[in-house]
């Protein structure tokens, strides 16, 4: 295919942002790869909850200025470099979250995408050969579902599988019914573990349920002292892993639902107290021997182990709604998202 010499580019002004609503479609000039880069023609982009706190300001890691955010998408390799030896044209590929990070522990530096860099919300982006991780022919995944693997997908994997492996029959408790949440339940129910949702929305448990096969629900509007449920569920040991996706408006509850010597993975920033409310996250930690781990996506190492483990159990990522990549389309995703009303990933195909 030709090769254009500008693509349309969804970017953020420089200075003060506020709203999702002052990213702006432009056309930009489209740079030649060098020897060990590929060029990849998006084809869908996932959005996570961190793209809504950048756009409106919030988000606690920072950010550069003028950026093209997002950072999770499926594209097709249309030009490789002249020394590239694992991708050609045709290839489908995944991004990867941090871009510097190919195994091991994440390193200080930080060149994460839609964040430190620009990231993917656009129609072309030009990658490293070592910062896409190949989708196998053989794969049925859709581009939007391949794309949820790079942030929300590798997060859970990295939760689950990252310092102490899952194993069959132990108990995975998932807060809320995000992408993070929902993955996380989809390895866990694949790797024989036994699962908890929660959720504010009996709509949304009743559906995780019966589409995602979760073993136990909890509505904590329903039940304010939801980790109490959790312990009737577990006959009083507590669940294994914890997907901590409140923060500090859920900890005690989170480490109160644990096993001994179980880890809580702290991923999300949703659930808000005053601070004179803060629990005493050491204590609650000392008195279960809870492993309290933050996580920060993944390496390229867990992306690739996670792809492998979802082609191979032919497993889809819920995706809720897909958005076309059209001004209007991209602004009703972000809305979308915003509303809360999703169960799973909501993306924008290109």
């Amino acid at each position: 295919m030709a090769i254009p010499n500008q693509h349309r580019v969804f970017r953020l002004p420089e200075g003060n942002i506020s709203s999702y609503k002052q990213l702006a479609v432009k056309l930009e000039p489209l740079e030649e790869i060098d020897k060990h880069e590929v060029l990849v023609r998006i084809k869908a982009v996932a959005l996570n909850y961190r793209d809504i706190a950048i756009c409106n300001g919030s988000y606690p890691l920072g950010f550069k200025t003028s950026l093209v955010p997002c950072s999770d998408a499926c594209g097709e390799v249309v030009q490789v470099g002249s020394q590239v030896k694992d991708l050609q044209v045709g290839d489908r590929v995944i991004s990867l979250f941090m871009q510097d990070l190919l195994y091991g522990d994440i390193k200080e530096s930080d060149s994460s995408l839609g964040g430190a860099v620009d990231g993917v919300l656009q129609e072309y982006l030009i990658f490293a050969e070592n910062n896409v991780v190949k989708i196998p022919q053989k794969s049925t995944m859709t581009d939007s579902e391949a794309a949820s693997l790079v942030c929300a997908g590798t997060t859970a994997w990295n939760a689950l599988y990252g310092l102490r492996p899952l194993k069959p029959g132990q108990t995975v408790l998932a807060e809320g019914t995000g992408g993070v949440s929902i993955i996380a339940l989809q390895i866990a129910k694949a790797a024989g573990a036994i699962t908890i949702v929660t959720s504010s929305s009996d709509e949304k448990l009743d559906f995780v349920k019966s589409n995602y096969g979760a073993d136990y629900t909890i509505n904590y509007q329903t039940f304010p002292d939801w980790e109490q449920k959790v312990m009737e569920y577990t006959d009083g040991l507590g669940v294994d892993y914890v997907i901590e996706n409140g923060g500090i408006g859920t900890i005690q509850k989170s480490v109160d639902s644990l096993a001994y010597g179980g880890i809580v993975s702290l991923i999300g920033f949703l659930a808000t107290l005053p601070p004179d409310q803060y629990p005493n996250v050491v204590m609650l930690a000392n008195k279960k021997s809870a492993v309290l781990r933050g996580i920060l996506v993944g390496s390229r190492q867990m992306e690739e182990e996670l792809v492998r483990f979802f082609v191979t159990n032919d497993i889809h990522v819920g995706v809720d709604k897909e958005f076309e990549f059209t001004d209007e389309g991209v602004l009703n995703a972000y809305e979308y998202l915003s509303s809360q009303k999703h169960i799973g990933k909501v993306c924008i195909t290109v």
